[in-house]
Order: C-alpha cells, then sequence, then structure tokens
C-alpha cells in the first residue's frame, strides 16, 4: 500500500509542471422559455430553446509569449435533449496566438455578425423567437471550413479576416469584421461575401450610466437585388432589471416589391446572480403580406424565460 501511495505522489509531482502551463474550462448555456405564439393562422404553446449549449475550451502556455488554444461547442434542446445541429456544430477551432495575433481553424460564427447585429441584440443575446429576423448573413457564411486572421488590439482597434473553403458551387466565402472601443462608445463594422450574396453592416453603441443605446445599417444583396436594413435598441438598468426595446426594419429588395418588414421586441430580465435570470419579452415581426420572406405573416410571441450559464 506504501508503495502504492508513493508512485501516486511521485506521477503527480512529475505531471504538475504540464498541467501548470495549461488549462481546460467546461462551459455552457440553458436558455428556455414558455411562449405562446401566432404565426399567421397557427397558434402554438411550446418550451423554446434559446441558443443552450455546453463547451470546452482550453489554452496552453508555449512559452516566449505564443499560445496554443482550442474551443468546442454543441448546441442542444434542453425541452427534449435533441442536439440543435451536428455535434459540435456551433465551433470547433484550433488556434495559435500571439503578440503577432491569432491564427485559427475550423468552425466558428461570423464575426462580421459579432461585431454588428449580435452586439446590439442585449435582451436575450439575439437567439430563439425574438432574435433577430432581418439581419441577412450572406446565405450562410456562419460555416465551417474556415481560416482566420485576427490582428493584437491596437489602442482600441482589432479586426479580423476569414477564409472559407470553397463550396460545390466553387464559391469561397469571406468575411472581414473590424471593432473600436472608446470608453463608452463602440463602434463595429462587418463584411460577408459568398458568392453573389453579400452584406456590408456598420453598428454603434453607447453607454451613458444606467442607458445603452445601439443600432446598426446593414446593406446587402439577397435575391439579386439590393435590401436596407436597421435596427436601433436600448437598455436601461435599475438595480438587478432591464428594461429592453428594439425595432428593426427592412425595405423590400429591389425588384421584389412586397418583401419589406419591420420587427419590434420589448423585454425585461431580472438578474437573480450573475449566472441566473428571470425574464419576460413580447415580439413582433410585420412581413408585408405579398412575399412574407420572414414568417408567415406577422408572427407575434409572448414568452417567459429562465437563462442560467455555467
Amino acid at each position: 500500500m506504501y508503495k502504492l501511495v508513493t508512485l501516486a505522489a511521485l506521477a503527480t509531482a512529475m505531471a504538475a509542471p504540464a498541467f501548470a502551463q495549461s488549462s481546460v474550462n467546461i462551459y455552457g448555456r440553458l436558455n428556455v422559455t414558455l411562449e405562446r405564439s401566432k404565426d399567421g393562422s397557427v397558434t402554438t404553446n411550446d418550451l423554446v430553446n434559446n441558443s443552450s449549449r455546453i463547451g470546452f475550451k482550453g489554452v496552453e502556455d508555449l512559452g516566449g509569449g505564443l499560445k496554443a488554444g482550442f474551443q468546442i461547442e454543441h448546441g442542444f434542446n434542453p425541452a427534449n435533449g435533441a442536439a440543435s445541429s451536428t455535434f459540435w456544430g456551433r465551433q470547433a477551432e484550433v488556434n495559435l496566438s500571439g503578440s503577432f495575433g491569432m491564427i485559427r481553424l475550423g468552425t466558428f460564427t461570423s464575426e462580421a455578425y459579432f461585431a454588428t447585429a449580435d452586439y446590439v441584440s442585449m435582451h436575450n443575446h439575439d437567439t430563439g423567437t425574438s432574435a433577430d429576423r432581418l439581419y441577412n448573413d450572406a446565405n450562410g457564411f456562419n460555416g465551417a471550413r474556415k481560416v482566420a486572421y485576427r490582428t493584437p488590439t491596437m489602442g482600441g482597434f482589432v479586426a479580423e479576416l476569414a477564409v472559407q473553403e470553397a463550396n460545390s458551387a466553387g464559391d469561397r466565402g469571406l468575411d472581414l469584421a473590424a471593432n473600436y472601443d472608446m470608453g463608452k462608445l463602440h463602434l463595429g463594422a462587418g463584411f460577408s461575401k459568398l458568392g453573389d450574396d453579400k452584406q456590408i453592416a456598420v453598428r454603434a453603441l453607447y453607454e451613458m450610466g444606467p442607458v445603452v443605446v445601439g443600432g446598426y445599417v446593414q446593406r446587402d444583396n439577397v435575391l439579386g437585388g439590393n435590401r436596407t436594413n436597421y435596427r436601433l435598441a436600448a437598455q436601461y438598468t435599475m438595480g438587478a432589471t432591464e428594461l429592453h426595446a428594439n425595432v428593426g426594419a427592412a425595405s423590400d429588395v429591389k425588384g421584389l416589391p412586397g418583401s419589406s418588414a419591420h420587427q419590434i421586441t420589448l423585454g425585461v430580465n431580472q438578474n437573480l446572480s450573475k449566472r441566473t435570470k428571470v425574464y419576460a419579452f413580447y415580439t413582433r415581426v410585420g412581413d408585408d403580406d405579398k412575399l412574407k420572406m420572414y414568417s408567415k405573416g406577422n408572427l407575434s410571441a409572448v414568452a417567459f424565460g429562465v437563462r442560467h450559464n455555467f
């Protein structure tokens, strides 16, 4: 017995330096709403998943300022336990970082999206029924088989360029994002292109004590015609309570009359802790009666939800 304890202690001592140089974290979010919604003539009462996920990320210090990292993330529906996409379909990347910035390889979400639409979607992280239905990501650039370079942060400015492997049609995706933080003012821009589909957007957000206001404007070419889309969002904080309001609108796609739409969301979040909140929202998508590009016709929903981060 004494020999076994001694061997175990020696093995632990030998492994300690390796563990000290690397770390792996488990994280996740469960976010579920109970909703009553009406989309066209169909009314439903459902438990709705709001991008729940579990992930693992880690970093190893290679010395000399060089680090190797990874992140894998899987989306699932807590209501039934089913996967939201392919396993690790939300994110699966390996990266190298240092004073030169970061090189990323694998599957990860468009940074152009994070720099614009996601940044101002404060009420429920741009997820679920109340997610921004008007933003266009250039025909699904949030895909796999990508390589990206992110600059180091220089005076509050950081940029990232990503290229996606060509698809079956021979189209190679391109994604470019930039962010600039200057105290209370936060600016961003994003450009994405995949085949003939492309989009460009700019974003601004400003903090004024308990009040935060932000918005973005997007110009895209989706179905062979140009379209303009914008969103304005505001948050007011009173202690642990947040009041949210946002409104967005999309013009007709050029050459497609009857393709316009608007969306409005009102919400309240009550933060029970840094990790857990309860919330409620009302959202409505007013789709033009002719084409119904964003819903089956005037979607509306009332929801109560619980979100827990770990």
